[in-house]
């Protein structure tokens, strides 16, 4: 009670409700219900619940944060790739030689791309659950491992940004299929020609480390032109932390 703020008159019965509802409970679900009910205070004392600014604010940017954290982890698995299997002299024999560092840098960019993937298709909370992971990993690793990122904490700060983006979104405002369609159209236009580059499929002189986060500001004006136009701008640019660090550390 002491979470929700004190002018929220709907609390004291919500909390009879959730005494209701969890009685007689197994204590996992009533464990699960409890964080529910204190996740949902910690909203609304945030105001990042589903009926504030803030909540719609990060309903729209939650779905693009998915979508940029699933191609960036696309293109870090074919950076990878253009390592071990492309470059001269390299075999997948290699394979065979990574430790630890390198496999869980391969592994934490993987379980982003497929969290995102999983998520914007259907799959919200397992999606989010692994892009979260993947992402905290990736940032964590920094910590451990400095010498894995050689361009400076750009890309570990990121990625936490991008947690708390995907996590602010309210569990009711989750799931909008024209909006997650629209943003995984963009993170597969963002990827696709960075990923040709990467394997040598495509060769361009200018650039590419600029291309995915020209693919988010493209979709953004699309929508500029809406009544929501500026929010959505805004929406996308803090879904864009990721492709800002990837652009700063290719120039």
């Amino acid at each position: 009670m002491r979470l929700y703020p004190p002018s929220y008159r709907a609390a004291a019965e919500i909390l009879d409700v959730h005494r209701e509802m969890t009685v007689g409970l197994p204590w996992p679900a009533r464990v699960r219900a409890d964080a529910d009910l204190l996740a949902h205070a910690l909203r609304v004392r945030l105001k990042l619940d589903s009926a504030s600014a803030g909540g719609r604010f990060f309903e729209l940017a939650a779905p693009f944060a998915l979508a940029v954290a699933a191609a960036y982890g696309g293109i870090c698995l074919m950076g990878w790739y253009a390592g071990v299997a492309i470059s001269p002299g390299s075999t997948w024999n290699h394979l065979k030689t990574l430790d630890l560092a390198l496999g869980l840098n391969v592994l934490f960019p993987l379980l982003m791309c497929i969290g995102g993937i999983v998520a914007l298709l259907k799959y919200w909370r397992v999606g989010v659950a692994l892009t979260v992971v993947g992402l905290l990993g990736f940032a964590l690793q920094w910590t451990v491992n400095p010498g894995l990122y050689g361009d400076g904490p750009f890309e570990a700060i990121a990625a936490v940004l991008t947690v708390v983006v995907i996590l602010a979104c309210p569990p009711d405002r989750r799931g909008d299929r024209k909006r997650a369609a629209v943003a995984g159209a963009m993170a597969a236009v963002a990827w696709f020609p960075s990923a040709l580059v990467l394997t040598r499929g495509f060769v361009v002189s200018t650039d590419y480390g600029a291309w995915p986060l020209l693919a988010l500001t493209l979709t953004g004006l699309a929508f500029y032109a809406r009544p929501s136009g500026i929010r959505t701008l805004a929406a996308m640019a803090a879904a864009a932390p990721l492709f800002v660090a990837y652009a700063v550390i290719s120039l």
